[in-house]
């Protein structure tokens, strides 16, 4: 699976880069390729670049704050998940992701990453 995402936080420092590491060692782990822009209080990082979006099978964005560039992504399946899950279950989340795109080529993920947010705050 390819993936794009991008990570920002509020204060832009210290959790956007390790949510950014979380995914990427989760997904390399995995057998993913996956790209991921950084958005914080020294602008932006890693751009994605049009070919990496274009060629993504999905868009994570795991950030507790709006993210600049997020039009560029509108043709994209676009999974939005709050910091902590990234930091806390980056495997789960990109399997889980995974699994939803495969089982219909991904009608609502919107709706099966939601019931996987509610399951995760019960642990």
């Amino acid at each position: 699976m390819k993936i794009v995402g991008i990570t920002a936080c509020t204060a832009g420092i210290a959790h956007t880069y390790l949510v950014k590491e979380k995914l990427v060692n989760a997904a390399q782990s995995l057998g993913h390729e996956i790209h991921i822009e950084t958005q914080g209080s020294i602008g932006v990082e890693d751009n994605l670049t049009k070919e990496q979006i274009q060629e993504a099978d999905v868009v994570i964005i795991s950030a507790d704050i709006e993210v600049a560039g997020r039009e560029k992504k509108k043709k994209k399946k676009v999974v939005d998940v709050p910091m902590k899950v990234a930091l806390n279950s980056p495997k789960g989340l990109i399997n889980k992701i995974e699994e939803k795109l495969k089982e219909k080529e991904s009608k609502g993920v919107k709706i099966i990453m939601k019931k996987f947010l509610s399951e995760f705050k019960k642990h």
